[in-house]
């Protein structure tokens, strides 16, 4: 059996790249799991340990399981933490994972990025390739060691030749067990936006992206990839989708408005993502899909539709 380590796998995405393993591998896998808080009731295939990721005794679950990959999921993704914090998580967490799997000979590693790396700007393209720079620090700084994460592990692909390392950037993801950035938004009941801007919207089942995590470690994938579901549409198309109304508000007043509620706890994303409601930020997914043959298997509508769950 191919022995795979999966940090962060009480996470929704974790779960289901662990059991879409154990369900679609034929005995191929055996899965460990890493994680802060323990899984209850998990499936009892899954051996995991309690610990943060970039410790001595994360090291000592390396060591002992000697996996022959590592899924890196464990990074924190929302802004209720200080920056420090998520800093010390995301940027140092992942570089020392990287090396402890490198010194004890781990043969894989595959790092969850995002698409928000990119950046929302006025001057992106359709559709920005792998080689597009890494720009969301420009206007939105909160997510600077998102960008920063996925440098470490890109600078490992060329540091370690002799690891297979993935980089993966999903978009958007929709689903009943994902605690997504972009479910947040569009399942309040009013979703500001603003004035005058529509941009397109990418979306992936999250579903999906365990089959394309699990395609990339089947396919032994090395590089950067994008990762993309079944389409896109506008974000004013996309909100009554999930159930909400557009509340479309002038730039000026919906910036203070966010930063203060930001500031006091009652909104969950600070007014850096704004962009994301006034640009596109539209990836190409084509060279996922060309090296490891990925297709997804839910159409957009089916999407949406599980996004209710």
């Amino acid at each position: 059996m191919e022995r795979v380590l999966i940090t962060g796998i009480t996470g929704g995405q974790g779960q289901l790249i662990a059991q879409h393993l154990l369900a679609s591998g034929r005995g191929e896998y055996r899965v460990y799991g890493v994680d802060r808080k323990p899984w209850p009731g998990r499936p009892r295939e899954i051996r995991m340990t309690v610990a943060d990721v970039g410790t001595r005794k994360f090291e000592d679950v390396v060591r002992r399981v000697k996996p022959d990959c590592v899924v890196h999921l464990a990074s924190v993704r929302h802004f209720r933490v200080h920056p420090a914090v998520r800093h010390e998580v995301n940027v140092v967490g992942t570089k020392s994972l990287i090396d402890f799997a490198v010194e004890h000979g781990v043969g894989q590693i595959i790092v969850n990025s995002s698409s928000y790396v990119y950046g929302a700007l006025p001057d992106n393209p359709y559709y920005m390739d792998e080689s597009f720079p890494l720009s969301v620090s420009r206007t939105y700084p909160d997510v600077r060691d998102l960008a920063e994460m996925d440098m470490v592990a890109t600078a490992a692909l060329w540091q370690h030749p002799e690891v297979a390392i993935a980089v993966i950037r999903p978009v958007n993801v929709l689903g009943a067990r994902v605690n997504s950035a972009i479910g947040k938004y569009l399942r309040r009941e009013y979703v500001p936006t603003v004035i005058g801007f529509n941009p397109m919207l990418q979306f992936i089942h999250e579903d999906d992206l365990a089959r394309a995590f699990a395609t990339a470690i089947r396919s032994r994938a090395r590089g950067v990839f994008n990762v993309a579901g079944a389409g896109a549409l506008p974000l004013h198309a996309a909100i009554p989708r999930i159930g909400g109304t557009a509340l479309p508000v002038p730039e000026i007043v919906l910036r203070t408005m966010v930063r203060t509620m930001f500031q006091w706890g009652l909104y969950p994303f600070p007014p850096g993502a704004i962009d994301f409601a006034k640009y596109q930020c539209t990836l190409d997914d084509s060279r996922f899909r060309e090296t490891t043959g990925f297709e997804p298997e839910h159409s957009l509508a089916e999407t949406f539709d599980d996004a209710h769950l």
